[in-house]
């Protein structure tokens, strides 16, 4: 029951930065691109690099702690069903090079910034 209830947290924790970042993005760029949840994704796969990695090298803690911070803050933070549904829309306004270029940027981007968490996390750490 306490993981359960670890991971809620983290997750309202994580939508709910999620959901500020996205309005201030939108209200910054507008909404010609999904700049809301490539950033999320971006920054969540970083940020899941630094975790992760302080976690193995230097920090022990508990499960539950881990789950609130990977599984909750994280999942909630980070929106791959939002990114399925920004590609569709975009496709279904024929914009398929803006398409192409959001799915490389997303998933490129996401796996340089968890390695660059990694990378970071160890040099600070070391």
């Amino acid at each position: 029951m306490k993981m359960l209830i670890a991971v809620a947290l983290g997750g309202a924790v994580g939508a709910t930065g999620r959901y500020l970042f996205a309005t201030q993005t939108l209200r910054y760029f507008g909404p010609g691109f999904p700049w809301g949840t490539l950033g999320v994704n971006i920054i969540g796969s970083f940020l899941m690099g630094v975790i992760v990695e302080s976690l193995a090298l230097r920090f022990q803690v508990s499960p539950e702690v881990r789950a609130f911070l990977v599984t909750g803050v994280l999942g909630g933070f980070t929106t791959f069903s939002a990114f399925s549904l920004d590609i569709s829309l975009l496709l279904e306004r024929k914009d398929v090079g803006v398409a192409a270029f959001y799915a490389f940027g997303s998933l490129g981007g996401a796996v340089l910034a968890l390695f660059f968490g990694i990378w970071l996390t160890r040099v600070v750490l070391s």
